[in-house]
């Protein structure tokens, strides 16, 4: 099912670009590592950045109990969440006519704490395998202590639109006789080689799932 258009995630400049298909909007969601979290505190928009993860049709937001973000956001107010990838740079012949290929996702709604102890480390869970799958069993579990630290919300995935931009550039009709090379440079995320922590015990080696890790879709 495609998401419902709402005034708010109806796309207003190129309506072209815009995307309500579901699965695209968990792909971009699933292959992102930040999102943008926007709302208002004490009368002043804030906008900060932070890790993800999503649950089915749910968005997991996650960090220290005593953060400012994370407390104000659990009131109930309104918020919106981006996500972007940049997959390109479009190189046009006029300066005007450059642009970026990209994939994005706006999510508006309200979020709820996550508070029964096992749930919340579930939800834990599902943030550390969106970073690094595998990882999770490799690790010592949270205590109590830092469950207790640890404040997760859930934002439901129901208000939500993508915009997404590929392809060449668009010249202006005159602009195609130039002598100017034109196209796409492409860029993506690429892994590196694995690096020890400095106190790392002897004879210990980087789990095999890292030393092919990639953040490319299926």
């Amino acid at each position: 099912m495609n998401f419902s258009q709402t005034e708010r995630t109806a796309l207003k400049r190129l309506p072209m670009r815009g995307v309500y298909d579901r699965q695209v909007v968990y792909a971009i969601l699933d292959e992102g590592f930040v999102c943008h979290v926007g709302f208002v505190s004490d009368g002043k928009p804030v906008v900060i950045p932070t890790g993800y993860a999503r649950v089915d049709d749910r968005l997991l937001i996650h960090g220290s109990a005593a953060s400012r973000m994370l407390r104000t956001l659990k009131t109930g107010i309104d918020v919106c969440v981006t996500v972007t990838l940049l997959d390109g740079l479009v190189l046009a012949r006029s300066a005007f006519n450059h642009s970026m290929n990209y994939r994005s996702v706006v999510v508006f709604g309200t979020a709820t704490a996550i508070e029964a102890a096992d749930e919340k480390l579930t939800a834990l869970r599902a943030l550390s395998e969106h970073m690094i799958p595998g990882r999770w069993d490799e690790v010592r579990q949270p205590t109590d202590k830092e469950l207790k630290a640890t404040t997760v919300l859930s934002l439901p995935l129901e208000e939500v639109s993508a915009k997404v931009r590929t392809g060449p550039p668009h010249d202006d009709a005159e602009d195609y006789a130039l002598e100017i090379w034109a196209g796409v440079l492409p860029l993506k995320l690429v892994a590196g080689d694995p690096v020890n922590d400095p106190v790392l015990r002897k004879g210990l080696e980087p789990p095999a799932h890292l030393l092919k890790y990639s953040r490319q879709s299926e």
